[in-house]
């Protein structure tokens, strides 16, 4: 299968609920983290029933916060996934986790469980900051997290917002300049987005949330950080997310080039190929909810559809014209059962939005801010 083959565990909790967060996460005042290893177990003994053979690439916690999970309930399915599937010998196994004190401790007990990546909730590395994002962690614990994940893990990445409010281009220099120094070989860095439906998407509405940076500043923002993560030896493979050779993130990879995935977890999302056919897989969302659900009907899912070639095609292209390989036209074409429009291409490449080599399409620095008016065009 073209893009490889990957596992999505979606752990739903966290300590608190960050403002600015869109994701499925809970607060919770007990975890029955025996419960819900029964139930992931569960999941992966169904999820394997339907895949088998397939060589896996990754397995990929996410959350949530999946750094709340004891060690021993990461060692329990990783145990499981290595008996239903074989594995390939440079298996990537990431856990996201945040700078806390206490999940930093279960770090060691993680890499015995069998974790090799870790993907650290930073967001911010100052204390001000930190406090308007709805953090819990501190500055200094943050730098004792990536200090800590540097000891233990082979792999270690983290996660910065930029265009935070009265954030100034210097400040962002400053602060990822700062990052850089650290020495991991993999950041994810993002712009802050207002999602619909989070306090911040409230808070701006009533007039708060002042100070965040026009689109300019954005811009410039994103331009600074492209140049000097480039400069550090981390370029960006992808529009978010920069990475030294060979250090790019093998699981969210599987998702840019259309690999197929399982989704274990609430809210956790698939994409599984049967004869050729590709389907969307869904699972319920709230917790208690997709717990109930496995064991009453032995299974988390709340749906699965057929993805049709055409959309099959036009999700291919959504995702992998964010990396910096680009598309491979032939295979959108197989899928599409049709070709992209020659002139639209054209008029792109005259604009300097994308280059086309061979049978790869890809977004220029230029064009990656703009992809979204480029998707338009080539999809219209």
């Amino acid at each position: 299968m073209a893009g490889g083959f990957g596992l999505y565990i979606h752990w739903p909790f966290c300590e608190a609920k960050c403002p600015y967060c869109d994701f499925n996460s809970h607060v919770a005042a007990s975890i029955d983290q025996d419960a819900w290893l029964s139930a992931y177990l569960q999941e992966l003994d169904r999820a394997a029933a339907e895949t088998p053979g397939r060589t896996l690439n990754s397995v990929f916690f996410g959350g949530g916060t999946p750094s709340l999970m004891a060690p021993e309930t990461v060692k329990a399915v990783l145990r499981s996934v290595r008996s239903h599937w074989p594995v390939a010998n440079d298996l990537e196994v990431t856990l996201e986790a945040n700078p806390s004190s206490v999940e930093t401790a279960r770090f060691q007990g993680f890499r015995e469980a069998g974790v090799n990546r870790v993907s650290i909730g930073v967001q911010a590395l100052n204390d001000d900051d930190l406090r308007r994002l709805g953090r819990l962690h501190s500055a200094s614990e943050a730098f004792r997290a990536v200090e800590v994940a540097q000891s233990c893990f082979e792999r270690v990445s983290f996660d910065l917002i930029y265009a935070r409010q009265d954030q100034t281009l210097a400040d962002w220099s400053s602060e990822l300049t700062r990052a850089l120094s650290l020495g991991v070989d993999h950041l994810s860095l993002y712009q802050l987005t207002i999602e619909p439906g989070t306090p911040f998407a409230a808070r701006r509405a009533k007039g708060g949330l002042r100070g965040l940076p026009d689109d300019d500043l954005g811009a410039d923002m994103y331009a600074l950080t492209q140049h000097l993560c480039a400069a550090a030896g981390l370029p960006a493979y992808e529009i978010s997310n920069h990475a030294k050779d060979m250090a790019a993130s093998r699981h969210n990879l599987i998702y840019w080039r259309g690999g197929d995935y399982v989704g274990i977890g609430p809210g956790a999302h698939g994409r599984l190929t049967f004869d050729g056919r590709r389907h969307a897989t869904e699972t319920h969302l709230q917790p208690n909810t997709w717990l109930k659900a496995v064991a009453e009907t032995a299974s988390g899912e709340s749906a699965r559809f057929e993805l049709g070639n055409l959309e099959r095609a036009e999700e291919y292209l959504m995702m992998s014209l964010r990396l910096s390989e680009g598309t491979d036209l032939a295979r959108f074409h197989a899928l599409a059962g049709q070709r992209l429009s020659t002139q639209r291409i054209t008029d792109l490449m005259e604009l300097g939005l994308v280059e086309c080599s061979g049978r790869r399409l890809s977004a220029t620095p230029t064009g990656r801010p703009v992809l979204n008016g480029i998707l338009r065009d080539l999809l219209a």
